[in-house]
């Protein structure tokens, strides 16, 4: 019997769940948004089963197509994980590597980095992503990085990563100017703290449980997509929370932010470099050149 689905169509249905359109999907696919709706369509007759509610404004997905796109990720990844392992075994290069970012982190010593790693002319594609928390460790567990610099803290029990430190992170508790908290007395304990919001990046993880740090029981919470959402957010008011020191001094330098020393301050935060593979002689070229080079950033570099 042959086979009805596709990888082809995996990849579109995935896109359009991720991208929120057929139109964005096909964007994002390089591909007229009629292609998308007749491999849809296609599928869904050849396999008897609706795959997106079309009654609204927007298609979504039906249950069918909710399982569907569960189980055909998984697929997805194996494929690119084949395609990959392929091309290294025949060339020692690999097609592509994917590397996730901190949020914490800008971009420049990096870009530094893949200068002179487009210039060893190794053919690989690179692909940068911004995690969040524990989403860097998320990223390497599910397969969308193969590098991630900012991991933070201890690695996911299930996972097996090799991993450098970075450097450990100093948080302080920071607040606006004109936020009630910066007229208390201190150190603030956490009776001062739980009365007011707590501003929260989201953490980006797919499949492991989200980690949330600095937030008491009880405690009011705006959750926000990233850092630099949050340190605006603390800036304008709408809450609290503990930031980099070294990013919240330059806020505190501007008179947007001002730090209160907290009776239960935040321990030092350990920060790593982290690749999935096990051993550097079991992966291709192109990653064993970026993890060396990678492995000489430091945080002062790094940090936003």
């Amino acid at each position: 019997m042959a086979l009805k689905l596709s990888i082809e169509a995996l990849e579109v249905i995935d896109s359009i769940a991720r991208k929120g359109s057929f139109a964005a999907a096909a964007e994002s696919l390089y591909r007229v948004p009629s292609a998308l709706t007749y491999t849809i369509r296609k599928l869904e007759e050849d396999l008897g089963v609706t795959l997106f509610d079309r009654s609204g404004h927007r298609a979504t997905l039906t249950e069918a197509g909710e399982e569907l796109l569960k189980e055909g990720r998984h697929l997805l990844e194996a494929a690119q994980t084949i395609e990959c392992r392929v091309k290294r075994i025949a060339t020692g290069i690999e097609t592509d590597v994917g590397v996730a970012i901190s949020d914490l982190f800008k971009t420049e010593a990096i870009y530094a980095i893949l200068t002179d790693f487009y210039a060893q002319a190794f053919g690989t594609r690179i692909k940068l992503t911004r995690e969040v928390f524990g989403g860097s460790w998320d990223a390497l567990q599910s397969g969308r990085a193969d590098i991630s610099i900012g991991a933070p803290g201890e690695a996911p029990p299930s996972g097996s990563f090799s991993t450098k430190l970075l450097g450990h992170l100093e948080f302080v508790f920071a607040v606006a100017p004109h936020h009630p908290l910066a007229s208390f007395s201190e150190p603030l304990d956490g009776q001062d703290i739980i009365l007011y919001r707590s501003i929260a990046a989201a953490d980006s993880s797919r499949s492991l449980p989200a980690r949330t740090s600095g937030i008491l029981t009880g405690q009011d919470v705006l959750t926000v997509p990233d850092m630099q959402s949050k340190v605006e957010a603390q800036i304008y008011g709408l809450g609290v929370g503990y930031l980099p020191a070294k990013l919240a001094q330059r806020y505190v330098n501007a008179n947007q932010l001002v730090i209160k020393q907290v009776a239960e301050p935040k321990t030092l935060a350990p920060t790593f470099l982290a690749w999935r593979s096990s051993r550097k002689a079991s992966m291709g070229k192109a990653q064993q050149w970026l993890i060396k080079r990678f492995e000489q950033l430091t945080l002062d570099e790094l940090l936003m």
